[in-house]
């Protein structure tokens, strides 16, 4: 037996105010998705937002049901709609912002592993990488240059 090490690299931002203005624009989006959210049974809303090389910003946020199973987390509702009404553009970057509703979110909230595997396949389709950026309400900000380093042994069309 061996063993193999896997490492994940992210840049680390104190807050919004260090972002590129592109950057920061886009999170500013993220909010305004984030407002919006509809989350009555987890109190937890998130917002995502994308940028498109065509400069289009497709947002997103969770949509809770009832019937738990069937809701959307904020990047799948963003990048479905960004595949289904833009299939040849490419995705520059996503921002992220989640808030809880009964206490203070700072720490940087990623993306579960649903939406991790839906963007890794949207990566590994148009043969480049996503910058990811994530944060809580407010505070620090992460960076990751490829959805690889959030989820590092992708699961693609490769292994079907």
């Amino acid at each position: 037996m061996k063993k193999i090490q896997i490492q994940s690299e992210l840049d680390v931002y104190d807050d919004l105010s260090e972002l590129p203005e592109d950057v920061h624009n886009l999170m500013l989006a993220a909010f305004e998705a984030r407002e919006a959210a509809y989350a009555p049974y987890s109190q937890f809303h998130v917002g995502a937002a994308i940028l498109l090389d065509n400069g289009e910003i497709i947002k997103g946020n969770n949509q809770e049901n009832a019937a738990y199973p069937s809701g959307l987390c904020a990047e799948r509702t963003a990048i479905y709609y960004a595949g289904a009404n833009f299939p040849n553009a490419v995705i520059k970057m996503m921002a992220i912002s989640a808030k809880a509703k009964n206490k203070e979110t700072l720490t940087p909230i990623p993306p579960c592993g649903s939406c991790r595997q839906a963007m890794a396949e949207y990566e590994v389709k148009q043969k480049q990488p996503i910058n990811i950026y994530f944060m809580g309400e407010r505070g620090t900000v992460f960076k990751s240059e490829s959805l690889q380093n959030l989820l590092p042994l992708l699961f693609t069309q490769e292994y079907l």
